[in-house]
């Protein structure tokens, strides 16, 4: 059995990392999280931390 495990990064236009996966001990299951993300991205709420909310 191999310690090797694999993972993606999630980059912006600009190639900055925004997410890293977590380990995936298999190729496979690289791929289909990989392909989960792509088909929950548009669905998915998106919330930007980088500025706080204006009180209302």
């Amino acid at each position: 059995m191999s310690d090797e495990a694999y993972r993606f990064n999630l980059t912006d236009k600009n190639g900055k990392v925004v997410a890293v996966s977590p380990d995936f001990k298999h190729l496979g299951a690289l791929k289909d999280g990989i392909k989960a993300l792509r088909e929950n991205a548009a669905t998915g709420v998106v919330v930007d931390l980088r500025h706080k909310p204006h009180p209302s």
